[in-house]
């Protein structure tokens, strides 16, 4: 296996624009790549659910992959959605993906018919076999109807080499503790529920994907924010929430307030950040997203 690429901060997915034609609106996707490089995103991956890679032909697939690795041009990391129905195209799509130049790919099981869990390892394992660069497990069970557990991931990260990470889309922050727990944090995991991002960055994940197609400015430009005073170590990529959370905050938030701490507490002192979704003194200045 090559070198897995260094992935943090704002995984940008772009979505996949189509012409008048039906077809690919190649120029169009390479004007949307470059606006999300120079808003300073850290790695870019097409193909996605936010990419529709469900949905086109597989001249469709290469064209998308082909117009994101050249329009790219390794200023930032490529991770290529490359699932498919079956494991034999999925093979197909992530070959064609590693020989483009892109540097990862990102794997859903197969889908439509319920799976084991060693069928899952095994689609897994003949895909991995069949590629020299790293692969991102994903697991969302919301469109591929397959829902993978944090001890099947962590089990798969430690039988195939180069299975090298997982993005968890379940919205579920104790499955991304117990992935944490089961590899003593040795495998990166990445949250792809944008409600739970900033429980997710404090619960140890240093990276979080978004789909910042139309706005991608004012989340890269929170990375570069100057560290505050710190309570506990700040997480790297915690930094991206820092300008919604007010810079008198501490470098660690919290986890949301429950709803028994939020009723309990004077309406007069209390203000919901929206951003963030903590709860904070009224005297708190939240500076706007």
């Amino acid at each position: 296996m090559t070198g897995a690429p260094a992935i943090h901060g704002i995984i940008a997915y772009p979505i996949t624009p189509f012409g008048r034609d039906g077809g690919v609106d190649t120029a169009t996707l390479s004007a949307l790549l470059e606006k999300l490089i120079g808003a300073g995103v850290h790695a870019i991956a097409p193909l996605g659910s936010t990419g529709e890679a469900a949905y086109l032909t597989e001249d469709e697939f290469d064209s998308v992959v082909d117009t994101t690795v050249n329009t790219v041009g390794h200023r930032v990391p490529v991770i290529v959605g490359a699932s498919d129905l079956t494991t034999a195209n999925t093979i197909r799509r992530a070959r064609y993906a590693q020989h483009s130049g892109a540097d990862a790919v990102m794997i859903l099981p197969v889908s439509y018919w319920k799976l084991s869990t060693r069928e899952i390892a095994q689609h897994y394992a003949t895909v991995a076999a069949a590629l020299d660069i790293p692969i991102m497990a994903y697991n969302n069970p919301a469109t591929s109807g397959i829902d993978m557990s944090p001890e099947l991931l962590v089990q798969m990260f430690t039988e195939i080499d180069n299975l090298t990470m997982v993005k968890e889309s379940t919205g579920d922050l104790d499955r991304m503790l117990r992935i944490k727990e089961l590899t003593g944090n040795t495998l990166p995991f990445y949250n792809g529920s944008n409600p739970l991002i900033l429980d997710a960055l404090t619960a140890g994940a240093s990276r979080c994907t978004a789909a910042p197609n139309l706005r991608p400015h004012p989340a890269s430009t929170c990375t570069r924010r100057p560290r505050p005073v710190t309570m506990t170590p700040l997480n790297p990529s915690t930094k991206v929430f820092r300008r919604c959370c007010g810079s008198s905050l501490p470098a660690a938030c919290p986890p949301r307030s429950r709803q028994a701490s939020i009723s309990s507490a004077p309406t007069s002192e209390i203000r919901a950040h929206r951003c963030c979704r903590l709860t904070r003194p009224a005297s708190t200045k939240c500076v706007p997203c």
